[in-house]
């Protein structure tokens, strides 16, 4: 904590009450101000509860103007008796998805939700689980890999050349993508997004920022994957600006990486001692927009969102950079977020916890699996499901489910048959694991148009 050497009675004869504001105000103070002057300290303090309504927005102080101002209890929320409105996509979806979504809806806070055609139970809100509340944040509504996002690249190269000079493309992902806990680049490109002073503003932001900085443009474990493959233009779009035909390009599927997945657990402790809630309900604890701790949350959310994207863009120049060819156009889309949207008049916050934006001609990218094509679509801005569709073909077996059904032959011989090169991955993402995309494609026709479609070719993933 530094050197700071303040009391919580020096901050009582400021004139501070007997209550939780002084631990909040010792702790803020020793967080951000450990090595100033403590006469400095007690005039910020003072300046604090002389007017207290001045500080309740700021990232630093908010939290100490909150407790001033407020002395309210942290009581205990009931669910409502009744379900908010909701529709569900498509026929396969399990109950237990279904019952996460129902619960969800009875929050306090909720307006409204949807559940996307490739829905499966998640932590929280279920994977392909859309939720319209009011005025606050469910952190695991947003899910613990903020702005997990897919992003296509597509290229000027002829498609020839991935049979071609198939090698010089193993060996670019072999060189240039790193995934998993571990693996970094050595060498760090420049962005934009360190030099921003949110990442001092909070101090959970401050102390991942290093880690953030190692981890630029590499991609997590599990289902995450970057790859070249195949792309078809079907329909032609202005916003994509690209005749109908077949192009190269490069798909990838990744978040925030540590710096989000903290940032989630952080918040959403905070937000299980903040909002206590009946036990089937606790994991879907919000902070309220008007909070400090909600706003902090939604400034970090947005961070993470936006380093996602810049992890992407690395992911994407490296590669380029590495197999020559020039980026035509690019389509991405983050799914695990939460936006503010205007739905019936109402400006209310949409999670989307595995479930892409598709306003309407908004595009997107569906993947399905390593060997199953994605789909190129633009939305139709449904208001049924708020504006969503599902964000893959969905899990058909649990990831414990495949090591017991699936082998590396049985992979082998998926891969061997659809002519996909696989380096990495294993028996939890056999493309068997997944449901079928094009009957995903099929239950969400009132959701998107299909614009094209993405073969994948050679895939990387984690060992």
């Amino acid at each position: 904590m530094g050197n700071l050497k303040l009391k919580g009675k020096d901050i009582l004869k400021l004139g501070y009450p007997n209550n939780q504001s002084v631990n909040i105000a010792l702790e803020v103070m020793k967080r951000n101000f450990a090595t100033k002057n403590i006469h400095y300290v007690k005039s910020l303090l003072k300046e604090i509860l002389l007017n207290p309504e001045h500080f309740e927005k700021d990232l630093t102080f908010g939290q100490i103007a909150e407790a001033l101002l407020s002395s309210k209890k942290t009581e205990k929320r009931m669910l409502n008796t009744n379900r908010a409105s909701f529709q569900i996509f498509g026929p396969q979806i399990s109950d237990e998805a279904k019952n996460q979504l129902y619960t969800a809806l009875k929050l306090p806070i909720s307006i409204q939700g949807a559940l996307m055609p490739d829905a499966h139970s998640g932590y929280g809100l279920p994977i392909g689980g859309v939720l319209a509340v009011e005025n606050a944040v469910i952190p695991y509504g947003v899910g613990m890999d903020i702005g997990c996002r897919m992003s296509l690249s597509i290229l000027d190269t002829p498609i020839s050349y991935l049979d071609g000079a198939k090698d010089k493309y193993e060996k670019a992902l072999a060189e240039h993508t790193k995934f998993g806990m571990y693996e970094t680049h050595k060498l760090h490109g420049e962005h934009e997004i360190f030099d921003r002073d949110t990442f001092d503003m909070i101090p959970v932001l401050r102390r991942l920022k290093g880690k953030a900085i190692k981890q630029m443009g590499t991609s997590g474990g599990g289902n995450h994957f970057v790859e070249f493959g195949e792309v078809e233009i079907t329909e032609e779009d202005e916003q994509i600006g690209l005749p109908k035909g077949k192009y190269l390009g490069i798909l990838s599927h990744s978040g925030s990486r540590g710096l989000g997945a903290e940032i989630a657990q952080y918040y959403s402790r905070v937000a299980v001692e903040q909002c206590p809630l009946p036990k089937e309900a606790q994991q879907f604890a919000w902070l309220d927009l008007n909070t400090h701790l909600g706003l902090e949350y939604w400034t970090a959310m947005n961070l993470a969102g936006d380093y996602a994207s810049a992890c992407h863009d690395d992911i994407h120049r490296r590669l380029v950079k590495a197999v020559g060819g020039r980026v035509k156009a690019r389509i991405e889309n983050h799914h695990n977020f939460a936006w503010k949207e205007i739905h019936n008049g109402k400006e209310v916050i949409v999670h989307r916890k595995g479930a892409t934006p598709a306003h309407k001609n908004e595009l997107g990218m569906i993947p399905g699996s390593m060997t199953a094509k994605g789909f190129i679509v633009r939305g139709k801005g449904n208001p049924d499901s708020l504006n969503s569709a599902s964000h893959g073909a969905g899990r058909a077996y649990s990831r414990g489910e495949c090591r017991n059904l699936f082998t590396q032959n049985d992979i082998k011989k998926e891969l061997k048959l659809k002519n996909v090169i696989l380096m990495g991955g294993n028996a939890e993402e056999a493309p068997m694991a997944y449901k079928d995309i094009n009957e995903v494609m099929n239950a969400q026709s009132e959701l998107v148009d299909i614009l094209g479609t993405f073969q994948p070719r050679i895939v990387r993933m984690d060992k």
